[in-house]
């Protein structure tokens, strides 16, 4: 028998209608359109504004959309994993909200929080499911809406970050197709250089917190990228070593999109050339756990049956990883 296997069969992105683009932010903190781009790549990002609204809109009209696109019952779902650091709320799950607007009725789900690098493991996670039998249709979301832990006096976080996320539907497959391979590393030391001081039960939200601007993004720049250039590079690499491919084998990188530098030296490290990436920072900014999924929606009628894909991440925790997938499917 055939050994099982988990593979993407379909994907969909989202992303809200407002565009903030780097001359309104000029407006807004100290910066400018040539400081941004030099510094990450980004031009704009969008913004999901308006009361009520969370990430759960983000991950619900991405689901709409793959449940549509790939003509899928919504009663075949048995299960829906929302990567995500922006929760509606402390609880219920994201992916609980998710189901129940969708309509996802023999679904269990929960959220999933790795920082940048929470849809890789999301679906590392969903394929370990497939593989061993326990289900067979899961669907991964990846979503954040970062604008609502982000402080727009501070010009060192508010240039990067922009909302928006995407879903894949996974389902078993028996030809050598889907996930091949996937190597994930954490290390909690780096929790000091990018965090979120305040909201959790070690700092719960007061008068005081709020006043102090505790509940927003907290990142040390340079260490940061100093690791991640690293980290990211290097899990790529090693992926690649590990299962013997060559840079001739890959047909696409794709990279989490958290600065256009670091995507650079993960693409050099793995001796590939710029036309093989995929990068849609420029457009779309830093959406956390939405960059891989979205790159995958506007790439999708590019990616053939077959081809080699490595996906990478790094993100606060510090966490990051990477996964081998062969496609499978030509859209």
């Amino acid at each position: 028998m055939s050994k099982v296997t988990a593979a993407i069969t379909g994907v969909y992105g989202w992303i809200p209608d407002t565009v903030l683009n780097n001359e309104e932010l000029a407006k807004m903190v100290d910066t400018s359109d040539e400081w941004i781009i030099s510094r990450t790549g980004i031009r704009e990002r969008r913004i999901l504004k308006g009361e009520g609204r969370g990430t759960s809109e983000i991950g619900a009209n991405a689901v709409r959309g793959l449940l549509k696109k790939t003509n899928t019952n919504p009663d075949s779902i048995e299960l829906l994993i929302c990567a995500t650091t922006t929760p509606d709320m402390q609880f219920p799950a994201t992916a609980n909200i998710i189901c129940d607007q969708v309509g996802l009725k023999k679904a269990w789900g929960y959220d999933l929080n790795a920082a940048c690098s929470g849809f890789l493991y999301a679906v590392t996670t969903a394929a370990k499911m497939i593989e061993s039998g326990t289900i067979r249709r899961a669907i991964v979301v990846g979503a954040d809406k970062m604008s609502s832990i982000i402080d727009y006096t501070d010009r060192t976080t508010c240039v990067i970050f922009g909302d928006g996320g995407g879903a894949v539907l996974l389902e078993p497959n028996s030809n050598g197709l889907g996930i091949q391979d996937c190597i994930m590393y954490s290390d909690g030391a780096g929790r000091i250089h990018l965090h979120q001081k305040a909201g959790g039960s070690a700092m719960p939200a007061s008068k005081e917190t709020v006043e102090r601007r505790l509940h927003y993004v907290y990142q040390e720049g340079q260490a940061v990228y100093k690791f991640a250039v690293s980290r990211m590079a290097d899990v790529g690499y090693e992926i690649m070593t590990k299962n013997g491919l060559t840079p001739d084998d890959i047909k696409w990188l794709v990279p989490h999109q958290a600065n256009k530098r670091i995507i650079d030296a993960t693409r050099i490290k793995m001796n590939l050339p710029e036309e093989k990436v995929m990068v849609n920072i420029e457009k779309f900014g830093n959406t956390t756990n939405g960059t891989i999924p979205l790159c995958l929606w506007e790439w999708e009628k590019q990616l053939h049956k077959g081809d080699n894909i490595i996906l990478c991440a790094f993100g606060g925790g510090f966490t990051w990883g990477a996964v081998w997938v062969k496609w499978a499917y030509d859209s």
